[in-house]
């Protein structure tokens, strides 16, 4: 008999998706990533959870609505990771004309009636706060309601739902050799330790490594893939509001301007076909001046490469060729009389995550039972309030734990929604909770995404689990890196 029913490779969104998913229907899962959890192509998202709005100028009206859904299943079972807010779009002249910015919203609003959020509407940024950043030659804007949301706690909260559910989730474990019969028989490394693990079905999950995966380690005929490098910028914050600006560029691309952790501001994104080890993925100077150039045409305050922050970018893998746009991603399942089946799911978007897992996990419902599809109703760790509440609750924090500010409790609140009581416990004061790393990340905090999220390098704490890389000094950072070392 082999060890599980079902061994997924990767643990970028796809993977942990299918692990929760799979795991929630019976099935006995293990997650095996050589790296850490949303490391790769996860982390690079433009942190939307939307319905395309561009999907309606190529005519794909279905897909849109599919998304559209996606984004209301999202606000139901994810409500401290995905938000809503207002977008707004500034009428430009030599783009779009202003009646088809119009109607492109109009019909939006109808394929998303259901949605609860505010509808589209025309403002005159004269006379409204979301004019206040832009240039004065912008007298129109069209305001819409969509999503943003926390990608890579994203993909933790999936595995740790997976790991609630019985899944065995590894990080730090490499796959060097599949053997396929009747059963797949792996040879992992785990941290140094070799082990031989058996599944009777196997996911590649493994995004840009996706074909050098099944050509090295699977053995297999690789698919058909494009790479694509995804890049973004982090600048300081260029606005009050909590506006996301999305902007048309001459190239007819959509830029996306976005609040980032309070003080910051996110711009994205530029996506080119890419070469090389997906695992050192850097932003040519070039790109980075695209977008400063694309802000630039729109806000009063203007940057340039050297104001940029941080740079976000990523690689993954799409169906060839790569002019065709995978945005619900594309899975295979291949599996003959006497072999172990083999499902390879590639690329798609966050927004459509939850549905794709659904898709790719119904495809072993041929080989052995399970129960039936249930991750469209069922929280996320930590999720079971409704978004509207999501305000109450960071009062309520505040409420119980006093030392908190209103920064903090929304952090804390936004990153582990009502699990933020396993971090905080019984604390009367912020001293009870253990050595300070920076004015915001303490022991409890630090201990909990070790024991519960798997964190167990700094970078898995600093710019995945959280964002706090962005703002703790480097004394500090040294500080947390000797406390990690020390804990086994």
């Amino acid at each position: 008999m082999a060890d599980y029913d079902l061994a997924i490779i990767g643990g970028g969104l796809n993977g942990a998706s299918v692990a929760r998913d799979a795991a929630g229907r019976g099935l006995r899962v293990i997650l095996l990533e050589q790296g850490d959890l949303g490391s790769g192509a996860s982390q690079a998202s433009p942190r939307l959870v939307h319905g395309d709005l561009a999907g309606l100028e190529r005519r794909a009206f279905l897909r849109v609505h599919a998304a559209l859904k996606e984004r209301d299943v999202w606000l139901r079972i994810a409500p401290h990771l995905v938000r809503p807010a207002r977008f707004a779009i500034p009428a430009h002249a030599e783009e779009r004309p202003p009646w088809q910015l119009r109607s492109w919203l109009l019909l939006y609003d109808r394929l998303a009636s259901r949605s609860g959020l505010p509808r589209s509407a025309t403002v005159d940024v004269t006379h409204h706060a979301v004019g206040n950043a832009l240039k004065r030659p912008f007298g129109t804007a069209f305001e819409y309601s969509d999503c943003i949301v926390d990608d890579s706690r994203l993909v933790v909260l999936n595995a740790v739902d997976a790991a609630a559910r019985g899944a065995d989730i590894r990080t730090g474990a490499r796959v060097t050799r599949a053997d396929r019969g009747t059963t797949w028989r792996l040879i992992v490394i785990d941290r140094g330790y070799r082990q031989v693990i058996t599944a009777r079905s196997l996911v590649n999950a493994t995004g840009a490594w996706a074909g050098s995966v099944a050509d090295t380690v699977l053995r297999v005929p690789a698919p058909s893939l494009d790479t694509v490098q995804i890049n973004q910028i982090v600048v300081r914050r260029l606005f009050d509001s909590d506006n996301v600006y999305v902007f048309q560029n001459r190239d007819g691309r959509l830029i996306f301007a976005s609040p980032y952790e309070r003080d910051f501001t996110l711009i994205g994104s530029v996506a080119h076909p890419f070469k090389g080890d997906p695992a050192v993925v850097a932003m040519g100077v070039h790109d980075a001046a695209y977008l400063c150039d694309a802000a630039n045409r729109y806000f009063r305050e203007q940057i340039a490469p050297v104001d940029v922050v941080r740079t976000v970018s990523g690689a993954n893998s799409i169906v060839a060729p790569a002019r065709r746009r995978m945005a619900d991603g594309a899975m295979t399942l291949d599996f003959r009389r006497g072999k172990a089946p083999l499902l390879t799911i590639l690329g798609g978007d966050v927004t459509t995550s939850r549905r794709r897992a659904e898709k790719a996990v119904s495809e072993f419902t041929r080989f052995y039972p399970m129960t039936p599809r249930w991750t469209a109703k069922a929280p996320l760790p930590g999720g079971d309030f409704a978004w509207s509440r999501f305000e109450t609750e960071v009062d309520i924090a505040r409420a119980r734990w006093r030392f908190l500010t209103e920064e903090q409790a929304r952090r804390l609140v936004a990153a582990y929604g009502l699990n933020v009581k396993d971090i905080l416990g019984d604390a009367r004061q912020k001293a009870d909770l253990g050595p300070a790393f920076g004015p915001e990340l303490t022991g409890a905090e630090l201990r909990y995404l070790m024991r519960q999220e798997w964190a167990r390098f700094p970078d898995d704490v600093l710019w995945r689990r959280t964002k706090l890389g962005l703002t703790m000094p480097q004394a500090d950072r040294e500080a947390l890196a000797a406390f990690m070392a020390a804990r086994p």
